[in-house]
């Protein structure tokens, strides 16, 4: 008899997780980016501890076209779960930028890393902060890129002009080949740490990240909360022998508002439970945070995350 009431009990534990995703299967696609970059390798990660954590979990990691394709892909229920860029959610909720209307089907799960916009100048430059990127020739990212809008947020910030520079608009790679021929004084980057354009200049020119003042950050992280004060550690780059302070976007988990609390609640759960098999996967994974996972976007939280960061005591 007592072994028998041990069975139940058994069952109705492994029940009491289990209907985190129901009795029947649940199938849910990730949205990540193309193949080449870091959003796709890194969701087929986060999709492997999903499906071997979660009984019942069947999430498929799909390849797109990044962070403003993945936005609607989840507001037109074509794809459950995403990784986005924390100002690309900010825009889109809010109508900005390249979205025409607000999209606002989709609430965060976790800030999963930063992605840091870094000002990079000659080594022998007199440019030692953004005020003095005045009148200078600047590679600011593609045209309606987020590196563009970035550029365009710190500049607000120091109180800089459009017409107070003389903005290039080139992507990662043409600024780095426009910067290493001398045509541009400096180029914008918004990236993982460390980038390989930024790395492979170094190889042959001598560079440095310039600072972003404590004060412009906190008032540029207020005016623009999708955005969060960073350090970049010395000797990230080389010749580069201290910290240097910016600010970053970060790359950010979100979910379909559509998503039970109870999926989302297991998701974000078993992602930091498993967070050694994700750093072993991919190096992103080492950057995951749980002090970090709850801040630093504007757009609201998903129940399901917030009854996880409560129970941690990140949330009130």
């Amino acid at each position: 008899m007592k072994k028998a009431l041990l069975i139940v009990a058994a069952c109705f534990i492994v029940a009491g997780f289990a209907s985190a995703v129901a009795a029947a299967d649940v199938k849910m696609v990730l949205a990540t980016g193309g193949t080449a970059g870091t959003y796709y390798p890194f969701g087929g990660a986060m999709a492997k501890i999903w499906n071997s954590k979660i009984p019942g979990m069947n999430v498929t990691a799909q390849a797109t076209g990044a962070s403003v394709e993945n936005v609607r892909l989840v507001n037109r229920k074509e794809a459950e779960l995403a990784i986005v860029q924390s100002d690309t959610i900010d825009f889109a909720f809010n109508a900005k930028e390249a979205f025409k209307e607000k999209l606002t089907k989709m609430a965060v799960l976790a800030v999963l890393y930063p992605e840091v916009i870094q000002v990079v100048v000659r080594g022998d430059s007199k440019i030692d902060s953004f005020d003095d990127l005045k009148g200078m020739k600047i590679g600011v990212g593609a045209p309606g890129s987020g590196t563009e809008a970035n550029f365009r947020q710190l500049s607000d910030g120091y109180g800089i002009k459009k017409e107070d520079v003389k903005a290039q608009y080139l992507s990662f790679a043409e600024s780095a080949e426009q910067f290493k021929d001398k045509h541009i004084d400096a180029f914008i980057v918004t990236a993982g740490i460390p980038n390989a354009a930024i790395m492979d200049i170094g190889t042959q020119h001598s560079v440095r990240i310039i600072n972003i003042a404590d004060n412009k950050a906190a008032a540029i992280t207020k005016k623009y909360p999708f955005l969060s004060s960073f350090t970049i550690p010395a000797n990230t780059y080389k010749n580069q022998t201290s910290p240097v302070k910016t600010v970053a976007v970060n790359a950010v988990l979100i979910a379909s508002t559509d998503v039970k609390a109870d999926v989302a609640y297991s998701i974000v759960k078993s992602l930091f439970e498993g967070q050694n098999e994700l750093a072993a996967a991919h190096a992103k994974g080492k950057e995951l945070n749980l002090k970090t996972a709850s801040t630093g976007v504007s757009i609201p939280f998903h129940p399901g995350a917030v009854k996880y960061y409560k129970e941690k005591g990140l949330m009130k």
